[in-house]
């Protein structure tokens, strides 16, 4: 049982609200209640947020490629630091870095996440014994963590728009698409002692990764569940599309391709409106990851008229450069306004900024991890987080503006407590495996540089 003196339910605010978890979900709300001896009293209930989009490994080369020479850096720069980088990770050490990942999502106030995994084979790309050993290898790191999984292997076939070869450095992720079907089902079996809030999807990693025969074929043998793409990232990748395929990528994607509820779209950052308002009508969830987009130079998203358009959106920590809640929301407003020269942007209409930003994360985040609504309700997952209004970032706020000040105001050490699927990983604002996580993410580092 969970006992909040303050809840954010879909209807509004609510007051000394006792939650009752089974199996994982929320099987009743009693509001106006009292606590009772063995219930987990917290201050503010939320739900919590799912991460969308995550490339784990990346965690550890954070830091690694800010440094300029000479030239113009750009994301294509920052692309071929990190192929070398891939190219000395073992399992052993993609498995602690997503440990870790992991950890520091919880902490931060997500629940769950959306691993983007690309790495499937051995340096220079021949195949493990065992096609999904890395597949495993972030399986065990879910277990490890509690955190809700929805697990997303990629299917990576080309080198660039064209269906040009892939490179040495993109070795490690190239499969064909039978190859892949077999790997997602590897991957199926992987998973399938983690609990049963796992999701598995499938991502294909871009249109200039696959190709459109390569892309139907793949969604044919795969009709359900969660689909993310990687599309519209860069300047220069909506250029090579259109000179390929003569449309622009979200243009050609939603011409294409029946894009649904269950597809994530992943930065969409270069869209005309047309594009914007087409693909907010799609269903789809914008999947964005502003402080990546920020630290690899990509530009800010379409916001205001995707919002208009009615678009759901949710947000992910990609590179992992920084893994931070707050400042993904933040970041993702505070882009708007720069561009727009204008103050609280991402809002329809006359509203909280804090709360548009949060409880739109939420309900985007949830529906494009197959997690349910994003929402404390009853038959929802138990994804909850608790945060300390209390605290000098927030105490001066009336609980209707809290998310204001959780957005713009607080850091993620205001989190006191999570649940991922009803799995009480945080307490105190500490994960219950923190010690030994980061001792095994501390090794695998020491063994990494050595190797580099």
């Amino acid at each position: 049982m969970i006992f909040a003196k303050h809840a954010k339910l879909p209807d509004g605010w609510a007051r000394d609200v006792r939650i009752t978890v089974s199996s994982g979900a929320i099987s009743e709300i009693e509001r106006n209640h009292t606590a009772q001896t063995g219930d987990v009293v917290v201050d503010t209930l939320l739900p919590a947020l799912g991460n969308l989009h995550c490339h784990s490994f990346q965690r550890a080369m954070a830091g690694m490629t800010e440094y300029r020479k000479a030239g113009k850096d750009s994301f294509w720069t920052w692309r071929d630091l990190m192929y070398r980088f891939t190219a000395h990770l073992t399992p052993e050490q993609i498995e602690a870095i997503a440990a870790f990942v992991f950890l520091e999502m919880q902490e931060a106030g997500y629940a769950s996440v959306g691993e983007f995994h690309y790495i499937h084979h051995q340096p220079g790309g021949t195949p493990y014994d065992d096609l999904s050993e890395l597949s495993s290898r972030i399986a065990s790191a879910a277990a490890t963590t509690g955190i809700g999984l929805t697990h997303l292997p990629v299917l990576y076939t080309y080198g660039g728009a064209g269906q040009v070869a892939l490179e040495p450095g993109q070795a490690r992720f190239g499969n064909d698409v039978s190859r892949f079907n077999r790997l997602v089902e590897g991957a199926r079996k992987a998973v399938a002692a983690l609990p049963e809030d796992c999701r598995v999807g499938i991502a294909p990693h871009s249109l200039r990764a696959t190709s459109p025969e390569d892309l139907a074929e793949v969604l044919g043998a795969h009709p359900s569940g969660p689909k993310h793409i990687h599309i519209a990232e860069q300047p220069k990748e909506v250029a090579d599309i259109s000179s390929w395929l003569g449309a622009r990528p979200v243009e050609w994607l939603l011409e294409n391709v029946d894009v649904t509820k269950d597809w994530c779209l992943i930065h969409a950052t270069h869209m005309t409106d047309t594009e914007t308002r087409d693909m907010a009508m799609s269903g789809a969830v914008a999947g964005l990851c502003p402080i990546t987009e920020a630290n690899l130079g990509d530009g800010p998203f379409n916001g205001p008229v995707y919002l208009e358009a009615g678009g759901a959106f949710g947000v992910g920590s990609d590179s992992n450069v920084l893994i931070s809640l707050t400042e993904e929301l933040r970041t993702l407003e505070y882009s708007q306004r720069l561009r727009d020269l204008a103050r609280n942007v991402m809002v329809v209409a006359e509203g909280s900024v804090g709360e548009a930003l949060y409880c739109g994360a939420a309900r985007g985040g949830a529906q494009a991890l197959g997690r349910g609504r994003g929402e404390i309700a009853v038959g929802e997952l138990a994804d909850l987080v608790a945060i300390d209004s209390t605290d000098p970032a927030l105490c001066a706020l009336p609980t209707h503006q809290v998310l204001d000040g959780l957005v713009f105001a607080a850091k993620d050490k205001v989190v006191t407590d999570l649940w991922s699927a009803g799995r009480h990983a945080v307490r105190s604002g500490r994960h219950v495996r923190r010690d030994d996580i980061v001792a095994g993410y501390r090794s695998a580092m020491d063994t990494l540089m050595a190797a580099l």
